[in-house]
């Protein structure tokens, strides 16, 4: 009969309709996540040819290499207030456009634009990796660790394409800088339109409470957050300091600049691997220090052997210190998650290991840069840098503690 066959229809109706409806999220939060690291990976291959058609010095290279990691840095804290009062849905899309336009903006007037417009372009990639992992556990909470992979993997697609053709493009363009630099615009335009469906949603945002639940937790207050916020500083420091400068160790080793490219790309290819890998492995176990202990051997391993073991193996060593560095970037994120008893916590928890971990970050471009001018070669740098792991370690090792943070301050 009619009736009776009527809500088996109209469940089979909702049914698919949720079925789309997923499905165009996680299309979004894959292309989304594909420009979260293409701009920022596409300048460091290119950084001597900047300097030459730039007149720009190795100081303002370094600060050029660690502009986007302050800006992470400062611009983390606004994301939860800024998704609170539009929801998170809506400030990503924002911070969609904003990006594109700063892309633009350095791509137009390098010689005026270049700093602002990497400033623009950062802050708005702030916003989307704090908010971006929190909407996933929210919307997907069954699925979070699986997303979450998968959302690494887009990240690290982009940044490995970033990588590899940036030189390529530009030797192909007769050297045109402003073409080198805007090229990253057009997946950002796509990202827009993919992301465009999610504009009706309005995921409550992070951080409220309803009325008469205690106050949110203050997570700065517990060693723990510390130790999250420390392995997030510290891994973060180590990949945007090789991001940065291995490709110049490479070329001063013999590597022509499009094989430092490739070799960067291989890098990067390594950690969309263990970035995937990582939150699933980590999902499966309720304590992670023997994960953080896999991390920083990797990339200790593979960062001394990329700088001082012969030129012909270097591909093999590039792609250990990726795994390590995608390992770390993937345990870190999940940290966020699994060392907070509810969204809430952990969104408070993201933005804090973001905020200030990507200001402790930002010291690693400048810090190698400085010793690398000072020094006049890649010893000292790379010394450093392994004491550095040794600290990711530590941290990392007390944050894979099966424990969590309280639910709320009193």
């Amino acid at each position: 009969m009619p009736d009776s066959a009527a809500p088996p229809v109209a469940t089979t109706a909702r049914a698919g309709h949720r079925r789309w409806a997923t499905a165009v999220f996680v299309a979004g939060v894959l292309v989304l996540a594909f420009n979260l690291r293409a701009a920022i990976t596409s300048l460091p291959p290119l950084f001597p040819e900047l300097s030459s058609s730039m007149h720009l010095s190795s100081a303002t290279l370094a600060a050029l290499a660690a502009t986007p990691v302050l800006c992470f840095g400062v611009f983390s804290g606004v994301a939860a207030p800024l998704s609170r009062r539009y929801g998170e849905e809506r400030v990503l899309l924002a911070s969609l456009a904003f990006l594109g336009v700063g892309l633009l903006g350095r791509a137009a007037l390098p010689g005026w634009l270049l700093f602002p417009g990497t400033v623009l372009a950062s802050a708005a990639i702030a916003l989307m990796n704090v908010l971006l992992p929190s909407l996933i556990k929210r919307r997907q909470p069954a699925k979070a660790g699986l997303l979450i992979g998968i959302y690494l993997l887009s990240l690290a697609i982009g940044a490995v394409l970033g990588s590899l053709i940036a030189v390529p493009v530009f030797q192909a363009s007769g050297g045109s800088v402003p073409l080198a630099l805007g090229i990253w615009a057009l997946p950002v335009a796509v990202a827009v339109l993919a992301w465009l469906p999610q504009w009706r949603f309005r995921t409550a945002p992070a951080g409220a409470r309803p009325p008469g639940e205690r106050r949110p937790l203050k997570v700065s207050r517990y060693l723990l957050a510390w130790q999250v916020m420390g392995f997030m500083g510290l891994q973060s420091l180590i990949y945007y300091a090789t991001l940065s400068w291995l490709p110049t160790l490479l070329r001063d080793r013999g590597a022509d600049a499009v094989h430092a490219g490739t070799l960067l790309a291989v890098m990067n290819l390594g950690n969309g691997i263990t970035a995937l890998l990582l939150p699933v492995l980590a999902h499966r176990t309720r304590d992670q220090r023997w994960l953080a202990a896999f991390t920083a051997t990797f990339a200790a391993v593979g960062l001394i052997g990329a700088a001082f073991a012969p030129l012909g193996g270097a591909a093999a060593w590039v792609l250990l210190l990726g795994l390590g560095q995608g390992a770390g970037l993937g345990l870190a994120i999940y940290y966020t998650l699994a060392r907070a008893p509810n969204p809430v916590v952990s969104a408070s928890l993201s933005a804090f290991a973001q905020g200030a971990g990507y200001l402790v970050a930002a010291a690693g471009p400048l810090i190698v840069g400085f010793l690398h001018t000072t020094t006049g070669g890649w010893t000292v740098p790379v010394v450093v840098l392994l004491a550095v792991l040794a600290g990711e370690l530590a941290a990392g090792w007390q944050a894979g503690r099966p424990i969590t943070l309280p639910e709320a301050s009193g």
